[in-house]
């Protein structure tokens, strides 16, 4: 299922630091199942990233200090289970 005109991903990846950013409607829904996700994969993976929020549409997840590269698939398993099958570069 392709849920891309629901929510839009961009992700960003520098040295050491990886970035996703998930915007959506706002609706407390979509916000909801989006950290309901982030908790059942941060308890799959037990890698804990940085949670921020911008307004009420936009959710932002990042790794610092990633010598070992692995937040690629913490995003992976966070997109799979949203239902959103491509990611826009940040």
């Amino acid at each position: 299922m392709n849920r891309c005109d629901e929510i839009k991903a961009y992700h960003q990846r520098e040295e050491r630091y990886q970035g996703l950013q998930l915007e959506f409607d706002g609706s407390n829904n979509l916000k909801n199942e989006i950290y309901g996700v982030i908790d059942d994969v941060t308890l799959e993976t037990g890698m804990i990233p940085k949670l921020y929020e911008y307004g009420a549409a936009v959710i932002y997840i990042e790794f610092h200090d990633e010598y070992d590269r692995n937040g690629g698939e913490y995003f992976v398993n966070v997109l799979g289970k949203l239902g959103i099958d491509q990611c826009e570069a940040g």
